[in-house]
């Protein structure tokens, strides 16, 4: 056998494939192919199932969720720590389930309800060309509420963290964009092309609940973790409204509601941002087992680094 057909071939200018990644790429290839033979509201199911009982015990999530949940709510009882540990990885397949089912996700969500109140300011915005940040957090499925605000005639950009698995994050960058684009890769030339959507009086979508090594260190569900100052210091720049925005999952697992809530008043960037964690906090507490509670969010170091802004 030769050397070129013992690895995975390598893209110009990409190091080489590795054959664990190829191999996640093709898998999750599969269980998407084959569950498509059903209809919308069964494979979404079927495939939460897998992710519940099958993919998230493989892949040690559940491990990560106990370990989070034991610093955040230690004194939660043993059977909610068990239900969240199944649901989560649950919802996170799901999640991915709709973000490549295209169309099919986009018809089953665009007329979902609406609530928080915030609603009446995005379309002022929207309608004065006036740009505005919106905020989410890795709950339930954000994409609902981007499928919602753009049937509404909302313009909406959003930025993704680039995948080590290259072949998957091909993949997955062109199901994001077939459900709503510009799409932009969290890298220098990708922030660029936000804020210049951004200016010409669009909305960006960012996600509020990362561990940031730049950030600042700020109480989040009650434990210190670096939060990145950039939604806000984006919005202050810009004259942007900073608007949170969530796809909450309704009891029946496929369904959503959309909470749109006011925009926070512009002060500072510590303050905007703790803020918007007092909002991100409150949806998660009310929705525990929606949240990816397998994020490693509060790391303990030994040396912190000084914080600085991300705005180009």
């Amino acid at each position: 056998m030769s050397q070129s057909a013992r690895k995975p071939k390598a893209e110009a200018g990409k190091p080489p494939l590795r054959w664990k990644h190829l191999f996640e790429d093709r898998l999750t290839a599969a269980l998407l192919t084959v569950t498509r033979i059903l209809p919308y509201r069964q494979r979404i199911g079927v495939l939460g199932w897998i992710g519940a009982y099958v993919i998230g015990p493989i892949a040690g999530v559940r491990t990560r969720i106990r370990a989070n949940l034991a610093l955040i709510a230690p004194d939660l009882p043993e059977s909610d720590v068990r239900h969240i540990c199944r649901r989560v990885p649950g919802n996170m397949i799901r999640a991915l389930a709709e973000t490549f089912a295209g169309q099919d996700f986009i018809n089953h969500v665009k007329n979902s309800p609406i609530e928080g109140g915030g609603l009446s300011a995005l379309e002022k915005a929207r309608d004065a060309g006036q740009p505005v940040v919106l905020v989410t957090a890795h709950l339930g499925n954000y994409e609902a509420a981007r499928v919602v605000l753009q049937d509404r005639g909302c313009k909406i950009a959003g930025i993704y963290m680039p995948m080590r698995n290259t072949a998957f994050n091909a993949r997955y960058v062109a199901a994001m964009s077939r459900i709503g684009s510009p799409v932009f890769p969290r890298d220098r030339a990708g922030l660029a092309g936000l804020l210049k959507f951004l200016r010409g009086g669009g909305m960006i979508g960012l996600v509020a609940d990362h561990y940031m090594d730049h950030g600042e260190v700020m109480d989040f569900m009650g434990q210190p973790a670096r939060t990145a100052l950039s939604s806000a210091e984006i919005a202050l720049k810009q004259g942007a409204l900073l608007v949170p925005v969530y796809g909450i999952r309704q009891p029946d697992g496929i369904s959503f509601r959309i909470r749109i809530e006011p925009p926070i008043p512009h002060t500072d960037a510590p303050t905007m941002t703790r803020a918007l964690n007092t909002s991100v906090e409150a949806l998660i507490r009310a929705n525990m087992d929606q949240w990816m509670w397998s994020h490693k969010r509060w790391r303990k170091r030994k040396r912190l680094k000084k914080p600085k802004s991300l705005v180009l």
